[in-house]
């Protein structure tokens, strides 16, 4: 009897790529980093009532997609539902300050901005808010988990 016989059962190996982070942008997606794909994503925005540095971004290639690009996306339809900034709604598109809040100083610039639903834009806030002061007041990782 061969060794592998008696070793017991393999056990199935994991493909990388189904444990890639979801911010990595796929080969299909890459794929569309054309022109006429960036005015698509540009206009989509404009569609919406989206200006200013979000616009810009698409055009540049930086917005590659409309989806929400928040850590947890609230938004019962799916990242890539938004709807129009006026009025506004819980999932209108708005600028979320990231990784610098803007409180603590950031800009609405391309190095610090991300698109996303305006309710996941403030319930991200509250949270890093919350978080940041319980870390203020000295508070271990443990402590604010139980809180």
């Amino acid at each position: 009897m061969s060794e592998r016989a008696t070793a017991g059962p393999r056990r199935p190996r994991l493909r990388a790529a189904r444990h890639r982070p979801r911010s990595v942008a796929s080969v299909a997606e890459m794929a569309r980093d054309t022109p006429e794909a960036r005015k698509a994503v540009a206009k989509t925005l404009e569609e919406l009532g989206v200006r200013g540095v979000l616009r810009r971004m698409a055009l540049d290639g930086q917005i590659i997609a409309v989806r929400c690009e928040m850590p947890q996306c609230y938004c019962p339809s799916g990242r890539a539902c938004f709807t129009p900034k006026s009025p506004p709604t819980d999932w209108s598109p708005t600028p979320d300050h990231y990784p610098r809040l803007k409180s603590d100083g950031g800009h609405v610039t391309p190095d610090n901005v991300r698109l996303a639903h305006r309710l996941c834009n403030l319930r991200d806030y509250g949270w890093r808010t919350r978080i940041n002061a319980m870390l203020a007041k000295g508070m271990s990782l443990e402590e604010i988990a139980c809180n």
